[in-house]
């Protein structure tokens, strides 16, 4: 069993105070930074992930995030980033709640990058996430194609995935006209991800919302055709 008391007095005997001064100063939010390094990040999340899951797991987890300390979120997410997890509710709950607070590019592709397995474990629960497009908070716009990311992958799809994507692209052109850089670099990367399995779609999209995008990210979304 890992208590949160224990999970932060390990952290802190991993910082590395020139890095967390680097990290800080190029980041430039206001919260704690111990600058540990990813590879030391993860060795830390494998060991407690064995030691701890279901409810227990969730709750490590919601409190390392709570905590607002920059290592602690990345680990928080990392903790909840697993392909099957059984009743995974409280952990797609939890992901949701994450989601609200985001600030940050690295923090936001953990926590999607948690968000998109259980999305595609339960893809009904792309209603819940539709109405983001529209949503006054950019982190939120911007999960909309972070999360869905794992449509964009997939080789052969079968016919309810193709409904599914063909729905998430039409947020997609929903989102095209939406100038906010974060939000075109994150259409250009889930369309650049879509050409490596299906070409004809990306110039579709492009053909009708490339005029509404940057430059730049139209120029990205074609960099593998």
């Amino acid at each position: 069993m890992i208590t949160f008391t224990d999970a932060i007095d390990q952290l802190h005997t991993k910082a590395n105070s020139r890095k967390a001064a680097e990290l800080k100063n190029s980041i430039k939010i206001d919260r704690v930074y111990l600058g540990i390094s990813n590879s030391e990040l993860d060795n830390i999340y494998k060991i407690w992930r064995k030691k701890i899951d279901g409810e227990d797991r969730i709750g490590l987890a919601a409190e390392l995030w709570d905590s607002n300390i920059y290592e602690a979120k990345i680990v928080a997410s990392k903790l909840l980033t697993q392909a099957r997890i059984s009743n995974d509710e409280l952990v797609w709950e939890e992901i949701l709640r994450w989601i609200g607070t985001l600030d940050h590019p690295i923090l936001a592709d953990h926590v999607c990058s948690a968000g998109s397995r259980r999305l595609k474990a339960d893809p009904s629960r792309l209603t819940q996430v539709s109405d983001w497009v529209f949503d006054e908070n950019i982190w939120k716009r911007r999960s909309v194609l972070t999360l869905t990311m794992p449509w964009a992958k997939i080789n052969n799809p079968k016919i309810d995935e193709l409904e599914q994507r063909s729905r998430i692209i039409s947020w997609l052109g929903t989102l095209s006209v939406d100038q906010e850089w974060l939000i075109q670099k994150a259409i250009a990367n889930w369309l650049s991800s879509l050409s490596k399995h299906d070409i004809p779609a990306v110039l579709s999209f492009l053909e009708e919302y490339g005029a509404k995008m940057k430059p730049f990210a139209v120029n990205e979304a074609c960099k593998f055709i």
